[in-house]
């Protein structure tokens, strides 16, 4: 709790407000190559894929350099940013974050089974409330770069959660989310992805 702590203060402490400024038509225009995956606005036909339509453009351009950097890997991300500027990247976000998220459900049961993990987490298992970074609605926080996942396929959220507890993703800032993930059961993390794929 006390790392999870000191890591959201170090970076709001240290956050550039100044953000990228991108250009909405001009994203829309280089998005041709991300429709097969993403969807014409960012909602993915596939849950093998993120949806991105209205994800904090801080958050879609850092995952973009890591990419490209490598700090996040995949292979077919990498081949796609690989020609990639830092313009078309802050245009790319812009067009994505304008657009809207199509929202998902999820049972009755799953949502009370699940809420006390996701709000206040588990102390005894030393794990902290999901909305420390990532609000009560799952919108994330556009300044520390936590993203918002809310709406998003509660399969691929269930993909990265198993990445990170298996350190095969950690481009979290301070490995908070490895260490998070760490400590959550097969059950706790199908259980918290399709909670979380439900809130708006």
């Amino acid at each position: 709790m006390n790392k999870l702590l000191v890591a959201v203060i170090a970076i709001l402490s240290f956050i550039n407000i100044a953000q990228a400024q991108g250009d909405i038509e001009a994203g829309k225009a280089k998005s041709a190559t991300c429709v097969a995956c993403h969807g014409a606005d960012g909602n993915s036909p596939s849950n093998l894929y993120p949806k991105i339509a209205g994800q904090h453009s801080s958050y879609l351009i850092k995952q973009l350099q890591e990419f490209k950097s490598g700090e996040r890997a995949d292979p077919i991300m990498a081949g796609m940013v690989a020609g990639l500027s830092e313009q078309d990247m802050e245009d790319l976000a812009a067009y994505y974050s304008a657009q809207t998220m199509t929202p998902q459900t999820v049972s009755a049961e799953v949502a009370v089974e699940t809420r006390n993990l996701y709000m206040g987490g588990d102390m005894e298992r030393a794990i902290p409330g999901c909305t420390a970074c990532h609000g009560p609605r799952g919108n994330g926080l556009e300044l520390a770069k936590f993203p918002k996942i809310s709406g998003q396929h509660a399969a691929y959220i269930k993909s990265q959660l198993e990445k990170f507890r298996e350190n095969a993703r950690h481009n979290d800032p301070n490995g908070m989310m490895v260490d998070v993930s760490g400590k959550l059961s097969d059950e706790d993390i199908e259980l918290l992805s399709q909670y979380i794929s439900a809130l708006h």
